[in-house]
Formats: C-alpha cells, sequence, structure tokens
C-alpha cells in the first residue's frame, strides 16, 4: 500500500486482537456473532469472500496510488497533496459516518465525532509520525515501481524487533532474529539486483526504509495515544487524519506544491477527481476489510494472507508493465516474503505457548483454591 494498508490495518490489528468491544470499530462489531453460528461452507465462502476483497482493495489501491503518483499520462508531481487529500477525505468519512449514527445499522454503534482541541494537541505526537509513515510510503511508491514496492518497504518487521528492544525492552526469539536475518538478506539483495538492472532508486530506497520505522513508531505510539480518545480507533482515526491535513499545509508551501497544482492542466478535470476520490476511498476501505479478514479468520492468518497477496501484487505489476526480471530478483522477493512467513509463524507460535502456560498455571491455582 501505499498508507493504508500500513496504517489503518496496524491499528485495527491491534485493536481487534486486544479484545475489548470499546476498542474496537464499530462497523465491524455489527458484523459480530453470526460467524460460530453458520454452518461449515457459508463460514468457508464468506472467509473466501472476505479475504478476495481484502487483496482486491490493497492491490487496487497500490496500482491507484502508483497512477497519481507517478503517472506519466497524469504527469503530478504533488505527492503531499494527494497524501493530504487522501487524509483530508478520510476524516470526512469518519465525520459523516458519525454523524449518520441516527440512522442505525451499521453505523449505530459509532461514537460522536467532535473536535477538541485539547484531545488533538494531545494525539499531535503520533501525527507527526503519522505523517512520516503516509508520506514515505507515497515517496517510496512514487521512485520505486510497484513489483518493488514490497521489498522496499520490507524492513518494518525487523524495526519492530529493534524498537521492541530499544523502548520497551522486550526481548526477541533466536528463530524470530533469523526470520529477520532472512528478510534483511533479501531487502539487501533486491537493492543489489534493482541496481544490475538500471532500475535502482536511492530516493525511494531512502523513503521505503523511512516507512518502514515509521510503521514500527506508529504502532508504539498508538498504543500510548489510545487512552487519549477512550480506547476508540474511529476517533484516533478521525483526530489523526484532521491533524495531518493541518500539518500538511505548510509542507505543501515549502514544497512548492501549490504552484506545480496553479499550472497543472488537469486541475478542472473530473476524471482525475474521480481518480483522486477513488484512490482516498480505497485508503479508507482498506482498514475496515482489513478488520474484517481479521475478524473472521484470526491475525495469523491475516499476516499470512497479506504475505500471499505481496506475492500476487508483485507478479501482477511484472506482467502488467511488461518488466523482465532475474531469477536473483525473484530470489529477494522470495527471501522477504519467507522471512516475514517464518516471523509470523514464528511469533504465533510462540504466543499460543504463552497462553497454554498462562492456562496451565490458571488450571493450578484453581486445583490448589489459591
Amino acid at each position: 500500500m501505499s498508507r493504508a494498508q500500513l496504517t489503518r490495518t496496524g491499528i485495527l490489528r491491534m485493536a481487534l486482537g486486544g479484545g475489548g468491544g470499546g476498542a474496537g470499530d464499530p462497523l465491524l462489531a455489527a458484523e459480530g456473532g453470526e460467524g460460530r453460528r453458520a454452518p461449515f461452507l457459508l463460514r468457508a465462502l464468506r472467509i473466501a469472500l472476505v479475504v478476495c476483497l481484502y487483496w482486491f482493495t490493497s492491490i487496487a489501491m497500490v496500482f491507484l496510488n502508483k497512477y497519481l503518483l507517478d503517472s506519466p499520462s497524469l504527469r503530478l508531481d504533488a505527492p503531499i497533496f494527494v497524501t493530504f487529500f487522501q487524509c483530508a477525505l478520510t476524516a470526512a468519512l469518519c465525520l459523516g459516518l458519525s454523524m449518520g449514527a441516527a440512522c442505525g445499522p451499521p453505523c449505530s454503534g459509532l461514537p460522536t465525532l467532535r473536535l477538541d482541541p485539547k484531545v488533538s494537541r494531545s494525539v499531535l505526537p503520533l501525527s507527526a509520525v503519522f505523517i512520516g509513515m503516509v508520506t514515505s510510503n507515497n515517496l517510496c511508491l512514487k521512485y520505486v515501481g510497484v513489483a518493488f514496492y514490497n521489498v522496499g518497504r520490507s524492513l518494518t518487521t525487523v524495526f519492530n524487533v529493534l524498537l521492541s528492544y530499544l523502548l520497551l525492552k522486550q526481548t526477541t526469539s533466536l528463530y524470530a532474529l533469523l526470520a529477520c536475518g532472512v528478510i534483511i538478506g533479501g531487502f539487501w539483495l533486491g537493492v543489489d539486483q534493482e541496481g544490475a538492472e538500471g532500475t535502482l532508486s536511492w530516493t525511494g530506497i531512502f523513503f521505503g526504509i523511512l516507512a518502514s520505522l515509521c510503521v514500527s513508531l506508529n504502532a508504539i505510539y498508538t498504543k500510548k495515544v489510545l487512552p487519549v480518545v477512550d480506547g476508540s480507533i474511529w476517533r484516533l482515526t478521525f483526530y489523526n487524519n484532521v491533524n495531518a491535513c493541518v500539518l500538511f499545509f505548510p509542507l505543501m508551501m515549502l514544497l512548492g506544491e501549490f504552484r506545480t497544482l496553479y499550472h497543472f492542466d488537469k486541475l478542472g478535470n473530473p476524471s482525475f477527481w474521480g481518480m483522486m476520490t477513488l484512490g482516498g476511498l480505497f485508503g479508507f476501505a482498506i482498514g475496515y476489510v482489513a478488520g474484517l479478514q481479521i475478524k473472521f479468520t484470526s491475525p495469523l492468518t491475516h499476516n499470512v494472507s497479506g504475505t500471499a497477496k505481496a506475492c500476487a501484487q508483485t507478479v501482477l505489476a511484472v506482467i502488467y508493465f511488461e518488466e523482465t526480471k532475474s531469477l536473483l530478483w525473484w530470489t529477494s522477493n522470495l527471501m522477504v516474503l519467507g522471512g516475514s512467513f517464518a516471523y509470523t509463524w514464528v511469533k504465533g507460535l510462540e504466543m499460543r505457548k504463552v497462553q497454554e502456560d498462562t492456562s496451565v498455571k490458571s488450571s493450578e491455582r484453581n486445583e490448589t483454591g489459591v
């Protein structure tokens, strides 16, 4: 993704994995309860549809953002404006759906949104990281091809491990570290092969690394800021995007994007604004669709599905843009995808073991009457 896969997917995953109904997405809460009672065939069909919807939304969003950011036919050199528009549309959709809560399901559970300057200031540190994340993701996509986009931003897992140790003092198992090593090896092999093929952009690589760092920081700061918005992901999304819209203005002025827009020959073209709106809608929808996939499967399955989706996206990009890649280039992608899958699998096994140990200890306490 550009911005969204990273942003709302990570936040929603944390909210849904955390349990409490108040912290989750009210739209998703309206979907709950039916899956467990449904027949197996219906459940399987529902899961397949949700996974397909996630794949379609995510892949379509990346290709559409690539068109908006780096299309030879569009010739719009204003990536900050594109990101600003998507954030503004997300904030407007959050506010609109909240105002429509009186219409009944599925919006009846949405919290009322109003802009509180005090809350906005409290969320501001997270918003700064959020801006770095969405901007660097879009800039990475602007300067690298869609086929290399997944490898270019593949160090998120590595930064998760590093920042967990530096900031949270959490250690990581040897097997998880080995998986991170495979990811790093795949990343550097991919960079080497892009250079060998003459398509390497060090600017794109820089923004890809920065995006990976910001995604990890965003997850950490989100946990710290959630209590400020009463644990509501919906409110946090609203405040994050409103703050981002305000902070993007000086950036656009500094980078001369208002001048670029003034001379842009398609500024009054309805099809351009239609594509911009569609990109914003996909960016808003990806968080909800990712949340649905987690709800009807599991966080582990969601990560596996995301890895498989990245593989499909790479193949589609190579075919669509009629590119020819070497065996080592494909090897780098397989290393990144394989390392990501292995890390997800190892962490899933470790979490399951912790849950089993906790359950055993709880049973022992009950038996001893403690």
